[in-house]
């Protein structure tokens, strides 16, 4: 085995075992390789698996947002004022500061907000809708926090890193649903993106307070931040779906972050199709069966529109 195929082999060992999944069993005489051949992009052969599928699972990342006006904060544009969201969402900046914390995630906020699911949301939610009926499962594995899936109305929803609209006490760990605009009064008219805006500096007893019990702890937003980890329950629910799916959708990501990044791939090593549907090819491309370029709202619909197989009447 070449020293490539070997730190290959590793790193898929690592990844399966930090996600609490069983590797796949290897023969002596067999290969890890990752790279399999191109994927296709033939709609009419997706359509086929998609007819025959069970149980979906669809993996979405920042692209389907974006698609509804929200920044993603990657690239060279994703700053907010100066600082990007990897300087901002750590429990260090929070400890540090948590007015300008508040400040930003105020501001994502009131954004979402004012925004509305787009068309690849839309279709995701109808199309678990409509397989429900048949007794066919479809669950949505997001990263995103913005609930525009819930919005579309998606009913299973697994959110790996939390809600833009729950709070958790710092204090108690009381975690609550919170779509209060804006979260606290001294929050409002604050949080402005212009680079040239000063911090607003508002005071911790100002800030957002824990409710119940009259515990009055600090409030922080209910996501997971850079160096922490994902919820284990919300976890243990992923890796059961994963296990079990008989088709998956890699939509709109990146597949940068870790562990979501490997979710496709992992699915595609048990030999499943899988389906990636992206503006540009990502760093796990390769691993697919499918890949489908351009806008999550284009591509979409037409994938999960009813198949001529559906029972209907």
């Amino acid at each position: 085995m070449s020293l490539l195929h070997f730190a290959t082999r590793r790193l898929i060992l690592q990844v399966l075992c930090e996600l609490g999944l069983k590797a796949p069993p290897v023969h002596k005489t067999l290969k890890i390789c990752i790279a399999m051949s191109r994927p296709s992009s033939n709609m009419a052969d997706f359509r086929r698996f998609f007819g025959r599928a069970k149980h979906i699972a669809i993996i979405t990342g920042a692209g389907v947002s974006a698609e509804s006006g929200l920044p993603t904060f990657r690239g060279p544009h994703g700053f907010w004022r100066k600082w990007k969201a990897e300087d901002l969402a750590t429990s260090e900046a929070f400890t540090q500061n948590p007015s300008l914390v508040w400040e930003f995630y105020h501001y994502r906020r009131e954004v979402v907000l004012q925004k509305q699911p787009n068309a690849a949301h839309l279709a995701i939610a109808a199309c678990e809708e409509r397989l429900s009926l048949q007794g066919r499962r479809v669950v949505v594995i997001t990263q995103n926090i913005d609930e525009l899936h819930t919005k579309a109305g998606t009913k299973n929803l697994l959110e790996l890193h939390g809600s833009l609209f729950k709070t958790r006490c710092c204090s108690c760990g009381n975690v609550r649903t919170n779509y209060n605009s804006p979260v606290c009064p001294a929050l409002e008219g604050k949080g402005l993106p212009d680079p040239n805006a000063l911090d607003a500096k508002i005071p911790l007893e100002n800030l957002p307070r824990c409710q119940v019990n009259n515990c009055n702890g600090l409030l922080r937003p209910h996501v997971v931040w850079f160096g922490e980890h994902l919820d284990p329950l919300v976890l243990d629910a992923v890796n059961k779906e994963l296990a079990v799916c008989d088709l998956g959708l890699v939509v709109g990501t990146s597949s940068l972050v870790y562990p979501a990044g490997m979710f496709g791939p992992h699915v595609a090593l048990r030999g499943i199709p899988v389906a990636e549907f992206n503006t540009e090819v990502t760093p796990v491309t390769k691993n697919f069966r499918f890949h489908f370029s351009g806008p999550c709202g284009t591509t979409l619909p037409a994938a999960l529109s009813p198949h001529e197989s559906e029972k209907t009447g």
